[in-house]
């Protein structure tokens, strides 16, 4: 016998969330693999706030209870994040699969993480006591750890409404579909005239959390493409010296070879 609670609004989610010791969840695609004994689920899927789509002045709002092929199906969802999520599985997942189960999981193999990290994105996280709205990048502390109270739910994904439209993203696995990422990489390059307004490389599937190195980042901002060649040389030797990755089904070696391999092509393929 399953145990839990359909909750028929957020604030009455809230209050469970609060009072009881429970599993939140939407889709449930992770929980039928796990099925923890004697676990309390707290259902989120029906809630209105947490299953839309929205934009605003600065940001695509993405409900945490958004599955991926609502996302697919929206015009306002970004072309990078569509083709991440489109990636994920098969039909069937991407159509129970949710944005706030990728993130709750604490994997840094979540293909829609790997994108909410390169995007810069924030997520709303809500309790009974309030709001709070933290950058992504510090919302993964670690492997499964997550900067989330135990009276806490993810409401939304706040993604930059603009900036994301030059992209670059592979995925890298053991087959070419319903494959778990060995290396995924995404990057996104922002021109302002001829100077490089935004440079992020995201690494994802290759340590405790998904890596991205904003010091390095930092030294294309300001530069034309020319100028960016000229310091190409460098900005990579840098990158192999702060690529510390783990060991997963592949070593350490082949995953930082192909990461390094895909930062290249991506420079290559964006001029620089």
């Amino acid at each position: 016998m399953v145990n839990g609670y359909i909750p028929a609004s957020l604030p009455e989610a809230l209050k469970i969330r609060a009072a009881q010791k429970v599993i939140p969840y939407a889709g449930g695609t992770d929980l039928m693999v796990k099925n923890p004994k004697d676990a309390v689920y707290l259902f989120l899927g029906k809630l209105p706030e947490l299953t839309e789509i929205k934009s605003d002045a600065e940001y695509i709002r993405i409900g945490a209870a958004v599955t991926y092929t609502q996302a697919l199906n929206s015009s306002l969802v970004p072309p990078l994040m569509k083709e991440a999520v489109s990636g994920i599985a098969a039909p069937a997942i991407r159509n129970a699969g949710t944005f706030g189960g990728n993130l709750g999981n604490g994997s840094a193999k979540a293909d829609s993480v790997l994108i909410d990290f390169t995007a810069d994105a924030k997520l709303r996280l809500m309790s009974v006591r309030g709001e709070r709205v933290v950058d992504v990048t510090k919302f993964y502390l670690g492997r499964k750890k997550l900067d989330l109270a135990e009276d806490e739910l993810i409401v939304e994904i706040l993604l930059p409404k603009t900036g994301l439209e030059n992209y670059y993203y592979k995925k890298v696995g053991g087959r070419n579909a319903l494959a778990i990422s060995r290396v995924a990489f995404a990057g996104v390059l922002r021109m302002d005239g001829e100077k490089i307004a935004r440079f992020t490389a995201g690494f994802g599937a290759v340590a405790d959390t998904v890596l991205r190195f904003p010091d390095l980042e930092a030294q294309l901002t300001g530069k034309t493409l020319s100028e960016a060649k000229e310091i190409k040389d460098r900005l990579l030797r840098q990158y192999s010296e702060k690529l510390v990755l783990t060991r997963g089904r592949v070593s350490a070696e082949y995953r930082k070879a192909v990461c390094m391999n895909l930062l290249r092509d991506f420079l290559a393929e964006k001029g620089i």
